[in-house]
């Protein structure tokens, strides 16, 4: 799988928020990922929230699906937090996917 970002916005987000969108991409490897579309607004493009634990936590992490120009599909990652209580929870207890954002 490929990964893209910002690299200015990778640069904002470790230093705001301590997560490195490096780490954000292992979100992946975790079996247990779940993932909603995001509905709050229109970006213009489809933006998905995937939740999944990493070594030091559980992230929340927004991309979207583009093609590279070489025709290949990569994930662009847009933002990553740790994730809140609630959202943790719904991790937890396998609802993520259930709850629409609006």
């Amino acid at each position: 799988m490929l990964f893209d970002w910002d690299e200015s916005k990778r640069e904002k987000t470790l230093r705001d928020r301590g997560i490195d969108f490096i780490d954000a991409a292992l979100v992946w490897d975790d079996p247990g990922r779940q993932e909603r579309t995001d509905h709050r607004q229109n970006y213009g493009e489809v933006r998905i929230q995937t939740i999944g634990r990493v070594s030091f936590g559980i992230l929340l992490v927004v991309y979207t699906e583009r093609v590279n120009e070489n025709g290949q599909d990569v994930v662009r990652i847009i933002s990553a937090r740790m994730a809140n209580k609630k959202e943790r929870q719904e991790y937890e207890s396998h609802t993520f996917h259930l709850r629409r954002i609006v």
